[in-house]
């Protein structure tokens, strides 16, 4: 699992509130249930409002996805690609039939598999690369969902401030109160900004960038499963995998000893 997202927004929230107990504040002091009800609420179902209900309904799924990633090392597929090559390359395409079921990746068996069933390649490549834009299009519904709520939030805390400031002019007898409502009102706001930036807004990012890792994948492994399918030759598939991946990604190749 890739920590990065967990280990930012704990940062981002002690970063918050370890200032404002430096500053002499009290963190107490901003968790008030009305406004974090408020938000919270509010800004979800102006998400709801602006998608549709399986967008809304799969929230919680795409945010354990976000959290809990798991990326293959891009040299463990190649690896994985390269071995299937050269065993096809010594005992033919049908011989990977039961090579294929131990392939830890599913888009990657099921693709070997069509593949030993004589699936024509311009169709084989056809179907493999349109679920990889259908899964693309999936995705960014999914992370549209949090970067709606990034921008709404905010403004769902104004509201709150907002509706917080009129109670306060309700009160304009009793000045001993006004400290004390007037802060009241603007915690809304603050978590409105807080929640969109530290919260909404990196978790949408997240999922697209997840996207685009497990999108890259899985062109890698059509590119594999493709060569696989002609014949090439294992090193061949090796060097035009790597080729495909970014310089930080590509590991020198093991020479034999």
């Amino acid at each position: 699992m890739d920590p990065a997202s967990i280990i930012g927004i704990v940062l981002a929230f002690a970063a918050i509130f370890g200032a404002n107990i430096m500053e002499g504040g009290n963190p107490m002091s901003i968790m008030l249930v009305p406004p974090l009800i408020l938000v919270i609420g509010g800004t979800l179902g102006a998400a709801m409002a602006g998608g549709i209900m399986r967008d809304t309904t799969g929230i919680i799924g795409q945010l354990k996805r976000a959290m809990t990633m798991k990326k293959m090392p891009a040299d463990q597929l190649i690896s994985t690609v390269v071995s299937l090559a050269e065993r096809a390359r010594r005992e033919g395409l049908l011989a990977l039939e039961e090579a294929a079921k131990d392939v830890e990746q599913p888009f990657l068996r099921r693709g070997l598999q069509m593949a030993i069933d004589g699936t024509d390649p311009d169709e084989l490549s056809e179907i493999l690369y349109s679920e990889v834009d259908a899964k693309r299009k999936a995705d960014k519904s999914g992370a549209k969902v949090f970067s709606d709520m990034g921008a709404y939030a905010p403004t769902i805390g104004i509201i709150g401030t907002v509706m917080g400031l009129v109670h306060v002019l309700e009160n304009l007898s009793n000045p001993d109160e006004l400290g004390h409502l007037i802060a009241g009102a603007f915690v809304a706001t603050l978590w409105g900004v807080m929640t969109a930036n530290c919260l909404w807004l990196p978790i949408g990012a997240r999922l697209k960038r997840v996207s685009e890792i497990e999108c890259d994948q899985m062109e890698l492994a059509v590119e594999g499963i493709l060569a696989i399918q002609a014949g090439a030759n294992p090193r061949v598939v090796g060097q035009k995998l790597r080729s495909l991946l970014p310089p930080d990604e590509v590991k020198p190749e093991k020479k034999a000893a």
